[in-house]
Formats: structure tokens, C-alpha cells, sequence
């Protein structure tokens, strides 16, 4: 190998070990091993960033503001409404929302479906005396399912349409992909009804019954009248550093305070309403001047102006790594977190101190506009509120059908390629008032993007420096006795094996060049070989950390680690199985 070659795989490991480790954004890391790379003199200015000149992150990004659209309107609530019924039978439940939740992702993205799918399912089946965990992974699994069936399903499909177009061929059509995305979602489903109820262990989500376990996590105390607390600060009366419970609000005379500050001065008959680990209330139960409340408190905890949510803590996070007091969460968020999930277990410490992984699920008390705030930011993967009525559809959800409808049948028939028919939706949709043009720039992912638009760059340094070509001769001489067909179970196996290491995306465009040089020494069809690579990169059932939806689903349904192999194992199988045996006779070899 040359030295460009050596040198673009030391970068391609770094990278993969900083994507898989969560050291940086994703995309900050992406962009670097660019930058990286351009300095070198392994690619140019024009390679390196040829991803921003790319249809498919342009098209990515408008097709967020369609599913954010979507999400407003409340276009999929019908749906959702009919589909969990009322049967207590687990598997009557999965076939009832599966087959809807892959269907609907054939066309939306599957991110704000599992969004909506997550506390509606959770409550549903709490009310029925069953686990959530037997039923928000085979969501997010058939949402994955479902997005390989089309184009648009999802955006590692855009990706590879745009690599195609790059190196001269002809971009995906809307339904090429269901010769095999179809088939395979339809059996994977299916096998997910059968095996999810068999192979997935009950946990205990991370969302507790509020009204059952409210004492664990919320305790109310008032402030004695002449006491030692009485006109003294909160951090002078050393409420600020409580050991495992800390002072969310104060009520006095009728109004709320809150959040509370430091500097907050304490009155004689004051309410300190403390949320937290109330089995760790040694420090609290010793402060002297500090009574117990007679007042329930219960209820005022559940109001209008007290709601619990439920957050997933995503990769791009900038809350990763920190602890709750380094990023002043009360104040900068206005809400208190009174619990921390993480792999399946409720972490029992200080919660000030415990530093922030991806994953991790925070249960929140904060004011009903939490949700509003902070949903379309990139702080959290999943913000849902714990209880209450669900949304529904608004007088505009018609009109975001309509406006997918023609996005969909336009590209099929042809009338438009991909990009113009989903930037001319993503503008209809604000011209006609259905999203406000805040909400509409608010609703693009921009660390999705700029992951997309950047590995493009470390697409390019493999197939300039060799390196492709060098791992594609490496896969023919394991596999290359059985033709075509085995350097296609070569290309297949790798990508899978990366797609559960870092995101769908990036597989993708690191797997497509290599793929391509493996065709073209093979003499095979390229456009076969990347079509298995833009269906097996989203193959990504074996891991939380693989794909968004599965991280979405972690703590909400209490899953361990492990639990995804258990379920996934069937499904990688299942794709890898399908794309080798129909890929061939579809596409041709």
C-alpha cells in the first residue's frame, strides 16, 4: 500500500474508535479525519468536502422538516389510535402496531415515529399490566425494517442514491429498493411477532408509576417559623448540597419559586418541595429548622404547572461526560431531574455528581412547555411526557398527507428527481403556515448532515489512496473462489459488522467504494453490490448505540445491552440471508 493508504487507514481506525467511544459529536469527529485528511495532501479541497455539494444531505434535511411536519399535526395519531386496541394478548398487540410503524417508515423518517410510538405504547401497555420492554424494541426494529423499502425511508438510502450519482450512475429510484426492502420487512416483521414475546426478558422501564412510587423521589418540608432557616439563604442554610435529594421549588403564600437559587432567601412557614432519592434524606431529615409538611403533596406534584417527562440522552448531547451540577441543569433547563436509568438499572447515587452517558434516561419535573422547548434541539434524542392525554391530529394533517402523497408519487412517476419534489414540500409546508420557518430550520438535525456531507470526504480518501481497492482485493482472495456471490457475502458481512459500531450512515459511505472495487475485479454489476450495501448498512439490530431508534428505546424500555443481540441475532441473519439469495436474482450479478 502507499502511504496515502496508510495513512487514510490510521485515520479511518481513529475515526472509528472515536465514533464508537462517543470522545466527540459525531460529526466533529467526522469532519476532523477530513480536515485531517485534506491537510496531508491525501484529497483536495473538492474531494474533501464534495459532501456539501451532494444531493442527499440537502434532501435529508428536507425530508426532517416534512417528519417534523408530521409530528406537529399529529398526522400519524389516527393511526396509532386504532392499532394498540385494547386485547391484552402480546402478540396481537405487536401484529397491530409492527406492521403500521413499517409501513409508515417506508416514507417518513423513522426518528419522530418511534418518538410519537414510545410514550403512547409505554402507557398502553402499563394500563394492561404488561412490560414496555416486550414492545419499544420490535418498534424500533421494524421501523429500521420498514425504512429499506423505499428511497426515502430512510437517509442511509440517500447516501447511497448521492454515491451512486457521484460516480456516474444513475441515482435510486423511490421503489428499486422494494425488490428486496419489501420482502424483508414483511418476514422480519413477522418473525419479531413471533420471537419478541419469547426472547425478550421484562424490565422495569425507566418511567416509574407516578402515583405508586411518587414518595421514592419527592418529599415536602416547610420552614420553621424562627427557626435557624428563617431569613437565611439557601446556600447559607445549606439546602444547596443536599446528599441525594435537592430543593426544586419553594411556595410561599399561595405562589411558586422557582427554580430556586442559591441566593434565594428563606422565609419562617415557607414549603420546600425536595425531589431525589428520598432513601438518601439523612442530610435532609438532620437540618435543623426544617419540619415535615402535614399538606399532601402528592397532588401538587401532578398539575398543570408540575409534569414529569421522560428524556433520552442522545449522542450529539452536549450534556455527554458532564455531570448535572457542571452543566447547571435546573437553571439552564428549568426542570429537576429526580432519576437517572441507565442499562436497565436505576443508578443509585448523588445524581449531581453522575456523569452523563449516551442512553442514559433522565425522568424529569418540570413545567408542561418542557417538551415544546427543548424536543427540536440536539440536547435530547427523546423528549416525552410521563402520562396524560395523547396529542391529536390538528386541522393541518391532512394537508402534510397530501404534501407527502405527492413527494412520494412524483418521484415514482418520475415528474422530479428526489431532491427538488422534497425541497418544494419542505417549503410548501412553511409558505402555507403548517411550520413556522423557526421550527421548519429548528427541525433539520444538523449533526445528521454534517456526519452525511463529511464522510463523503473519507468515502473519497479510500478509493484516492487505494485503500478501497486494497480491501476489496483482500475480500476476493477470502471469497473470491465462489465468484461474484462470495465477494457479495464479503461486502455484506463487513458492512454489518460496522453498522453496529458506528451510525447507519457512515457505514455506508466508508463500505460503498469498497464495494464498488470489489465489483469492478470481480467484473460483477456495481449497482447490485451497492444496493446490498445501502440495505445492510441499516442493518443495524445488535446494539443500542447502532441506530437512533435503538438508543431511543434503551431506557424507556429498561433494556440491557445484551437484550438487543438476543432479539437482533434473528434479524441480521434474516437480512443477510435475504440480500445474498435475492440481491443477485433482482439486481443481477
Amino acid at each position: 500500500m502507499t502511504w496515502e493508504a496508510w495513512l487514510t487507514l490510521a485515520v479511518l481506525v481513529g475515526t472509528l474508535v472515536f465514533l464508537a467511544r462517543e470522545v466527540m459529536p459525531p460529526s466533529v469527529t467526522v469532519l476532523s479525519a477530513g480536515v485531517v485528511l485534506l491537510v496531508a495532501g491525501v484529497l483536495t479541497p473538492e474531494q474533501a468536502f464534495s459532501g456539501f455539494s451532494n444531493p442527499a444531505p440537502i434532501t435529508v434535511a428536507a425530508l426532517f422538516v416534512l417528519a417534523r411536519a408530521v409530528d406537529k399535526t399529529g398526522a400519524l395519531q389516527p393511526l396509532v389510535a386504532g392499532t394498540l386496541g385494547r386485547g391484552r394478548s402480546a402478540r396481537g398487540a405487536l401484529t397491530r402496531v409492527l406492521f403500521p410503524t413499517a409501513a409508515a417508515s417506508a416514507f417518513l423518517n423513522n426518528t419522530p415515529i418511534v418518538a410519537m410510538l414510545v410514550p403512547q405504547v409505554s402507557d398502553w401497555a402499563q394500563r394492561h399490566g404488561l412490560s414496555p420492554s416486550r414492545f419499544l424494541m420490535p418498534i424500533s426494529y421494524a421501523a429500521i425494517l420498514g425504512g429499506v423499502v423505499t428511497a426515502i425511508g430512510t437517509s442511509t438510502n440517500l447516501v447511497v442514491s448521492g454515491l451512486l450519482e457521484a460516480n456516474g450512475l444513475e441515482p435510486l429510484g423511490m421503489f428499486e429498493l422494494s425488490r428486496i426492502g419489501l420482502p424483508l420487512a414483511v418476514a422480519g416483521v413477522i418473525l419479531l411477532i413471533l420471537l419478541a414475546p419469547v426472547l425478550l426478558t421484562e424490565r422495569r422501564p425507566a418511567r416509574l408509576p407516578i402515583g405508586e412510587e411518587m414518595r421514592e423521589f419527592a418529599v415536602s418540608m416547610r420552614v420553621k417559623t424562627g427557626g435557624p432557616l428563617d431569613g437565611v439563604t439557601v446556600e447559607e442554610g445549606g439546602l444547596r448540597h443536599l446528599e441525594g435529594v435537592f430543593l426544586v421549588e419553594i411556595e410561599r403564600d399561595g405562589e411558586i419559586i422557582a427554580p430556586v437559587t442559591p441566593t434565594t432567601v428563606l422565609h419562617g412557614g415557607d414549603r420546600l418541595v425536595f425531589v431525589g432519592r428520598v432513601d438518601l434524606i439523612v442530610d435532609l431529615q438532620a437540618t435543623r429548622g426544617l419540619v415535615s409538611s402535614e399538606e399532601p403533596h402528592l397532588s401538587d406534584l401532578d398539575t398543570a404547572r408540575h409534569t414529569f417527562f421522560e428524556v433520552v440522552v442522545g449522542p450529539a448531547s452536549p450534556l455527554v461526560g458532564k455531570t448535572l451540577r457542571e452543566v447547571q441543569f435546573r437553571s439552564r433547563f428549568q426542570a429537576a431531574v429526580i432519576a437517572i436509568h441507565r442499562a436497565g438499572e436505576r443508578v443509585r447515587a448523588k445524581l449531581g455528581g453522575v456523569r452523563l452517558r449516551v442512553g442514559d434516561t433522565l425522568v424529569l419535573l418540570s413545567d408542561r412547555d418542557f417538551r415544546e422547548r427543548w424536543r427540536e434541539r440536539n440536547v435530547f434524542l427523546l423528549v416525552s411526557r410521563l402520562g396524560g392525554t395523547p396529542p391529536t391530529a390538528t386541522t393541518h394533517a391532512a394537508l402534510v398527507g397530501v404534501v407527502t402523497l405527492a413527494i412520494v408519487l412524483g418521484a415514482a412517476a418520475g415528474v422530479l428527481p428526489i431532491l427538488h419534489l422534497s425541497l418544494l414540500g419542505a417549503m410548501g409546508l412553511v409558505l402555507m403556515g403548517v411550520l413556522t420557518p423557526g421550527e421548519a430550520r429548528n427541525s433539520v438535525d444538523l449533526d445528521v448532515i454534517l456526519v452525511i456531507a463529511g464522510a463523503f470526504g473519507l468515502g473519497a480518501a479510500m478509493e484516492v489512496s487505494g485503500l478501497a481497492a486494497t480491501v476489496a482485493d483482500l475480500l476476493v482472495r477470502v471469497l473470491g473462489r465462489y465468484g461474484s456471490l462470495g465477494g457479495l457475502l464479503g461486502v455484506v458481512l463487513a458492512t454489518v459488522a460496522l453498522s453496529n459500531v458506528i451510525s447507519n450512515n457512515a457505514t455506508a459511505v466508508l463500505m460503498f467504494p469498497v464495494a464498488l472495487a470489489t465489483a469492478a475485479e470481480l467484473g460483477a454489476n456495481p449497482r447490485a453490490f451497492a444496493v446490498a450495501v445501502a440495505v445492510t448498512a441499516s442493518a443495524s439490530f445488535l446494539s443500542p448505540i447502532a441506530y437512533q431508534t435503538n438508543l431511543m428505546v434503551y431506557g424507556p424500555g429498561g433494556y440491557r445491552f445484551g437484550d438487543y443481540a438476543r432479539l437482533g441475532a434473528p434479524l441480521t441473519v434474516l437480512v443477510i440471508l435475504g440480500v445474498v439469495l435475492v440481491v443477485p436474482w433482482a439486481w443481477g450479478l
